[in-house]
């Protein structure tokens, strides 16, 4: 019962995805391209609401799901590891046409060919877990 309300939350990504069509190739192929503003959009929506929230979560000392206090802790912004890690996101993202989320979204709609994008995304965290401690953040 505890993940229903999980489950629930992912059906409604799903579906704002779908409809904001922020899961569609073409429309990430025109982010790319520059061609047209409707996911900078989407992104710039997203990020202003999450700014927001998160000022008000931190104004009012909001309590997690399970009732403990809220931490939300700074992180370290160096420069290179933000910067390669942006790049291969990125990369893949313009490759497969998908990031994590909506990738989940697609299989949801029976886009069976995104099992291969989730299948190395799995690996390629996989690795890193076991090449994390050699790298140098």
């Amino acid at each position: 019962m505890k993940l229903l309300k999980y489950f629930i939350l992912g059906i409604l990504f799903g579906i704002i995805m779908t409809k904001s069509e922020a899961v569609s190739w073409f429309r990430i192929q025109e982010m790319f391209r520059f061609e047209s503003f409707h996911m900078y959009g989407i992104i710039g929506t997203a990020v202003v609401l999450g700014a927001i929230l998160f000022t008000i979560l931190k104004r009012t000392q909001t309590k997690t799901l399970e009732g403990a206090p809220l931490k939300i802790k700074a992180k370290d912004m160096s420069i290179p590891r933000y910067l390669i890690g942006g790049t291969i996101f990125g990369l893949g993202w313009a490759m497969t046409g998908a990031c994590p989320g909506p990738m989940f979204t697609l299989l949801g709609q029976g886009v069976w060919a995104i099992l291969l994008v989730i299948g190395s995304a799995i690996l390629g965290t996989y690795v890193y877990g076991m090449v994390r401690g050699k790298l140098p953040h």
